[in-house]
Formats: C-alpha cells, sequence, structure tokens
C-alpha cells in the first residue's frame, strides 16, 4: 500500500468520525442571526463589543497612549532586574508572528471580494477597536503571569482567570476561574496541535510543493512531502528546545523582516499606479457606507470586515498574553500599552496594505471573484495583484508564505506548550513528550490534511474568547489600577529626566464596572 493511499485512508477516517462534531460544534460557535440581508455570527458580534466596551472604559487609550505605547517598545522605561525573559520589543514580535500570516495575505482577499473594497474601512475599524482588548487580556496576562524557580514564567487566561478571579471574588471566584482556566487550556492546545501546526504545514508545503515543480515534481511525491514535513520538524523543534527566548530571538528577526518586506512590495505595486490612489480610497469610503452590488449592502462590508479582522487579529482570545507575559518588567501595564500596537500592525498596517495593493492593481481574477463566476482562493488574488507590477513576486510571496508558517507554528508551539503544562504539570518529561508530539504534528501536515479537525479547532479558538472576556469584563478593575500605577511610574522617571511636565502623567479616573 502507497504512502498516498495511506495517508488519504487516516484522512477520509478522520472526517467520517468527526465530521459531525465538527458540523455541530460550529453551528453553534458561529450561530449566526439575520441582520438586514445578511448574517452576522454572534461570536463576532461578541469581540467586536469587547473592543467597544474596553475602548470606552479606558478612554480610547489606543489613541491617547499609542506615543507612550511606542515608547515602552523602544525601551525608555526598561528597568534594571525586571522579572523575565524577554524584552518589550521580543516578547511583541514573538506575538505578531502567531497572528500575522494567511489571514493577512489570503484573508483580506476573501473579504474585499464577498465585501467590496468598502470591507477595508470595517477591517480598520475592528483592528482600532481590537487594540483596547488586547491591552485589557496582555496587562492581566503579565499581572498574573507565574515565575518558576529556573527563572521561566508562565502566564494567559490559564494563569489569571482563577489567580484573577480568587483575588477579586474569593474561594466563588476561584472555583469559576478554575473552570474556564482548563477550558482555556484545552482549547488552547487543540487549536495549537491543528490550527496553529497542521494545518500552517499543510499550507506552506502545497505552495512550496505548486511552486517547485507543480503535480510533476519531486515535492508533490509522498517523498517530498517526508522530507519537508521532517526539515521543518528539526527547524522548529530545535528552536522549541530553546525555550520563548530562542523563539523571541528567531521572531524578532524574522517578523520585522517578513512585515518590511510585504509592505515594500505593496508600496511598490501602489507607488508605480499612483494615480490610482484617489479612485481606490474613494472606493473604499463609499463602499463602507454605499456597499451596492454586495451581498447585504452596507451591513453585509460591515460584517465581512469586522469577521476578517477578528480572525486576523485574535484580540480577545487570550492567546496572545501567553507570548507577551514572558516580557522583563515591573509593570504589567507597560506590556498591556506593547500589545495594543499588535492589532495596529497586524490589522491596521498590513490587512489594510494588502486590501489597497488588491484595489488599486485590480487584478482580473479579484474582478471574476467579485462576480460569482469563479470560486478563486484568496492566494491566488493577492499574488495576482502583486504580479501586475512585480512578475517574479509570486515566487516571493511563496517564501513570505513559507515564513509566516513557520513562525505561526513556533509561536502556537510556545502557547500549546503553556497549556500543556498547565494541564499536565511543568516538568522535562512532560514538555519533552509535548514537544516530541508537536514535531510529529509537523511532519503529519505535510502529510494529511485534516480539514474536519481543522474546523474544529477553529471553533474551539473563537470558544476560548468566551471564556477569556468573560473573565477580562470581571477583572477590568484591575487593570485601571495598574495603568495608573505605570502612569505614575511614567511621571517619575520623566521628572528625573526632564525639567517640565508631561503629557503622560494623568491619572485614570477609577470607575466601577
Amino acid at each position: 500500500m502507497s504512502l498516498e493511499s495511506v495517508t488519504t485512508s487516516i484522512d477520509d477516517a478522520v472526517s467520517d468520525f468527526f465530521e459531525p462534531v465538527a458540523t455541530n460544534v460550529g453551528d453553534i460557535v458561529f450561530y449566526t442571526v439575520p441582520v438586514g440581508d445578511t448574517d452576522l455570527p454572534l461570536i463576532v458580534a461578541w469581540l467586536v463589543v469587547a473592543g467597544l466596551i474596553f475602548s470606552g472604559w479606558f478612554g480610547l487609550i489606543q489613541v491617547r497612549k499609542f506615543k507612550l505605547a511606542i515608547d515602552v517598545v523602544r525601551g525608555k522605561y526598561d528597568e534594571e532586574g525586571s522579572p523575565g525573559e524577554v524584552n518589550h520589543f521580543q516578547a511583541l514580535t514573538a506575538a505578531v508572528s502567531g497572528t500575522v500570516g494567511l489571514g493577512n495575505i489570503a484573508g483580506v482577499a476573501v473579504a474585499v471580494s464577498i465585501g467590496g473594497p468598502g470591507a477595508t474601512f470595517w477591517m480598520i475599524l475592528c483592528g482600532l477597536l481590537g487594540m483596547a482588548t488586547k491591552f485589557v487580556e496582555v496587562t492581566l496576562g503579565v499581572k498574573y503571569r507565574e515565575e518558576h524557580a529556573d527563572g521561566t514564567v508562565s502566564g494567559g487566561p490559564m494563569h489569571y482567570l482563577p489567580k484573577g478571579l480568587a483575588e477579586r471574588f474569593g474561594n466563588g471566584g476561584a472555583k469559576f476561574g478554575k473552570v474556564l482556566a482548563v477550558l482555556a487550556s484545552v482549547m488552547i492546545l487543540f487549536f495549537g496541535l491543528f490550527g496553529g501546526n497542521l494545518f500552517q504545514t499543510n499550507q506552506s508545503y502545497a505552495q512550496v510543493a505548486s511552486t517547485f515543480g507543480g503535480e510533476d515534481g519531486f515535492m508533490a511525491s509522498s517523498a517530498g512531502a517526508v522530507l519537508f514535513g521532517l526539515v521543518v520538524a528539526a527547524l522548529v523543534g530545535l528552536v522549541l528546545l530553546g525555550g520563548i527566548r530562542s523563539i523571541a530571538s528567531v521572531t524578532s528577526k524574522l517578523v520585522p523582516a517578513m512585515a518590511g518586506m510585504y509592505i515594500a512590495a505593496c508600496l511598490i505595486v501602489i507607488l508605480v499606479n499612483v494615480s490610482a490612489v484617489p479612485d481606490a480610497f474613494q472606493g473604499i469610503i463609499k463602499g463602507a457606507f454605499e456597499a451596492d452590488g454586495v451581498t447585504g449592502g452596507v451591513i453585509g462590508a460591515l460584517i465581512v470586515g469586522f469577521q476578517r479582522a477578528a480572525f486576523s487579529n485574535e484580540a480577545g482570545l487570550g492567546s496572545a498574553p501567553i507570548a507577551h507575559s514572558a516580557v522583563k518588567t515591573k509593570h504589567p501595564a507597560s506590556e498591556g500599552l506593547v500589545a495594543l500596537l499588535e492589532p495596529f500592525i497586524d490589522t491596521v498596517v498590513i490587512c489594510t496594505m494588502t486590501a489597497l495593493t488588491i484595489a488599486i492593481a485590480n487584478p482580473a481574477s479579484w474582478a471574476a471573484a467579485r462576480e460569482g463566476n469563479e470560486d478563486i482562493g484568496g492566494v491566488t488574488i493577492t499574488s495576482d495583484a502583486f504580479e501586475t507590477v512585480l512578475p517574479w513576486f509570486p515566487d516571493l510571496l511563496t517564501v513570505a508564505v513559507l515564513l509566516f508558517a513557520f513562525s505561526t507554528i513556533l509561536t502556537w508551539g510556545y502557547y500549546g506548550l503553556k497549556a500543556w503544562s498547565y494541564l499536565f504539570g511543568k516538568s522535562q518529561v512532560s514538555e519533552t513528550i509535548f514537544k516530541a508530539i508537536w514535531s510529529l504534528f509537523v511532519v503529519a501536515g505535510s502529510l494529511l490534511s485534516l480539514d474536519t479537525l481543522i474546523s474544529l479547532a477553529d471553533s474551539a479558538l473563537f470558544l476560548l474568547s468566551v471564556f477569556n472576556i468573560i473573565g477580562l469584563y470581571l477583572l477590568a478593575p484591575v487593570v485601571k489600577r495598574e495603568l495608573n500605577s505605570f502612569l505614575d511610574f511614567v511621571r517619575s522617571r520623566d521628572t528625573q529626566t526632564t525639567t517640565g511636565g508631561d503629557p503622560e502623567d494623568e491619572r485614570e479616573p477609577t470607575k466601577a464596572l
């Protein structure tokens, strides 16, 4: 029996067994309600409403403290001897590497195909709202992180939910938080294995096989698939063995390089078609409020934009606090401010650049997809947009997809390890078992698709937001106190280095939730 027939049999068996489960869970998690002529997934509304509430609760902190966040990333307020493993910049790039990926390349193309150019406007708005949610969850992640004897730290919803709720509400809060923490850990682990690992390997392998030789090439064969999986697994394993310091070292170089290359390519396409820029912006604004020809009209464009932004930046899902919790700081809110830059980079900058490039280049595949004449994948549309100006860019896009996938596997490997350690204990044996399983899933990803389990993993990731955001609402006053404490520190530090006042010295008013 050939390897292809074996893998096909496994795929079919898994699909037959889990498909009813995935369908039923997906129907619940992504339950929709009719809004106008389209449907709104309630889970997207849950995430957007959280962004609205936290933006109001903290007085549009994503706007007022944006400059302060940049200063923190630059190291202006670093302190010697702070607990943690990585600096602010490394923590940011490690977290961004988990969100920047195929969603920014393919997901945006899908959004502007279904919702028209106007979906871009709503993506930007959702990204801006998500900045406030990221600030809240990451501040809590650092506040309630666990410092181990070996100098490593663990953080995330599995830590701040039980500790924070116990601190605020006593024994009842502790029990409720423990339940939420266990459920959150299971969701993170499940999505990590199938969505953050197997899916990323599978898609990157498919892109590499397609680029280098196509269906008749060596990479498309079983031997090529195994070789690809083994190489990626070896690289991932080597980095994971070094922990978050090793991951942050790689991502702090990889993420800026990937983002810089991608944005530069977008700017080249835009500059070559600079005369089309005004019409493109006009189309985005007009399409946001007059989405003629789009399913569901304006509401349809809004929903698609919000949905793709929520899927892309992961604000409110509880994943990013795991990476940010490893930061070296004595002030949790300092990293919360750094984290609010993450949705800005992921959604407001990179997603917008993709949408603008597609709208300006206006490739034939985009027009065909908008008319519904062809079922064209998002990566194809984005690739075609770049090819109108840079004929060689599709090959470079393959490299970008591969690097995006690799960085995502690394970051979700770290997330999965922390969830695993919470559930099964932090010991060398336990962690080694997880890393072995993680590497095996990398190899399996080049051979198997397991689409049904990946669909189930998507449901698990967004179900995580339900558990996480409940805790964020209950712990918002804690975040307010931490923010005031850090702003006091900023005022004190600035007073020592300047003679005048500082616009960051105001305290946040305390409110009751």
